[in-house]
């Protein structure tokens, strides 16, 4: 049967209307940085402070400690002593919140502390805790747990369908901070001993910068319910507990989205000695490979790790091989972790600042995201950082420009294949 006019137009309108929510569904939000940063000073410059505070948000606090957590053995006790020893308030945000050994024991010590009449907040995303199963809400729920599921895919929210949340905080009291890469899920247990238990860092803090993280968890649960958390309860007056200058900022496609990508420009072009990064989900864009590879051309030793073939997401580990090659041609040294996933989230530049937390080097955590990053800016705990990367160094497979020049011609086609879609990786 013939299709009438009418039914033609009615059908390409709503073709129309769901290509136009797509399309601004997987685009971000801001105009991405688009030159080239100049380099004007180096990380141990203050300038290079004042403009990481000036540029990306809050400043510098002094007075704090930060405490590093290696792997899920060392991660998961710390924390849920944290939230065992509240008092008042627990604030927690994460991606992964999966129905498994270790998700129960978060869940019964949040219930158990929400039941003693400790105010208790949770905001997981509805992508990333899918795995969570109703009755374990439910249960969290009941015991009086304030439960958010961020951005639930709903036909008159699909622009938001891709802007999940990724962040790692956990705030107890408003007194003790957590962050780094972990999720709730039993992958991530153990000493990363062997396949099925990855490699992650993640870090405890103390001071006055804990008010910044629990501010960023504050934003995205307002945006969320919109209740304003306040009160001594939520932000009490914090102490100098150690000796870290430290910062904690965010970004987000519904503001400032670009910040993340600037703050790894900024640090790169500062660099003078040494870049170290760990990374996840590796696929720098144009800019930022023209940033490392202006680094290595005046002499700054540029070192990467990056997951070898224990990955979760293949596309993601093609994407980033075939952008390899201005890399090694500049002498920048890329290896791939051997002994398990490798999933750390670290930058070190020149034995002083460290940046860590939720942030990938890639697309989607610097445009499309939620992400929070904690920076540090102390020789100490810089020098503490370059032990556990030599460490994770020990244990790759260091990639060659001949060895990557090589590469069969199925990983090529591969690799092109997956950089059209490196937008949204």
């Amino acid at each position: 049967m013939r299709k009438t006019p009418v039914v033609i137009a009615l059908i390409s309108s709503v073709v129309t209307l769901i290509a136009g929510f797509l399309l601004l569904n997987f685009l971000p939000g801001e105009k991405k940085i688009e030159q080239q940063l100049v380099r004007k000073y180096d990380v141990a410059d203050p300038q290079f402070r004042r403009s990481m505070g000036v540029l990306l948000g809050p400043p510098m606090t002094e007075g704090n400690k930060v405490e590093i957590l290696l792997n899920g053995d060392q991660i998961f006790p710390s924390m849920l002593a944290a939230i065992r020893g509240a008092q008042r308030t627990v604030t927690f945000e994460t991606y992964i919140y999966w129905s498994e050994t270790i998700g129960k024991e978060f869940s019964d010590a949040l219930i158990e502390r929400a039941r003693a009449g400790v105010k208790v907040h949770v905001m997981l995303d509805f992508i990333g805790s899918i795995k969570m199963d109703d009755a374990s809400m439910a249960a969290m729920k009941a015991a009086g747990i304030e439960l958010q599921r961020y951005h639930k895919p709903v036909w008159w929210k699909l622009t938001r369908l891709n802007n999940r949340t990724h962040r790692k905080l956990l705030i107890v009291d408003g007194k003790v901070g957590f962050t780094g890469g972990v999720g709730i899920a039993d992958r991530w247990r153990g000493t990363a001993q062997d396949k099925d238990h990855w490699r992650d860092s993640h870090f405890r803090v103390e001071g006055p910068v804990v008010g910044q993280i629990q501010a960023v968890f504050t934003d995205n649960w307002t945006k969320a319910t919109g209740v304003v958390l306040d009160g001594e309860a939520y932000f009490p007056a914090l102490t100098a507990h150690g000796e870290h200058s430290a910062q904690m900022f965010s970004s987000s496609p519904t503001g400032g989205s670009e910040s993340m990508h600037l703050m790894y420009l900024m640090a790169i072009t500062a660099a003078r000695h040494t870049i170290q990064l760990s990374s996840a989900y590796f696929v720098p864009d144009d800019l930022t490979i023209a940033a490392l590879v202006a680094a290595a051309r005046r002499g700054v030793a540029v070192q990467i790790i990056t997951p070898g073939t224990d990955i979760d997401s293949e596309v993601v580990r093609s994407a980033s091989r075939e952008r390899w090659g201005d890399l090694l041609k500049a002498g920048v040294r890329i290896a791939e972790y051997q002994p398990t996933m490798f999933h750390v989230k670290s930058l070190i530049v020149d034995d002083l600042l460290v940046s860590v937390g939720s942030t990938n080097f890639d697309n989607r955590s610097f445009s499309l995201n939620d992400e929070a990053n904690l920076n540090v800016l102390a020789k100490p705990f810089a020098l503490s950082q370059v032990a556990v990367f030599n460490e994770d160094w020990r244990h790759t497979k260091l990639i060659t420009l001949a060895a990557w020049e090589a590469r069969p011609w199925s990983t090529k086609l591969m690799g092109k294949l997956a950089s059209m879609l490196d937008g949204q990786l």
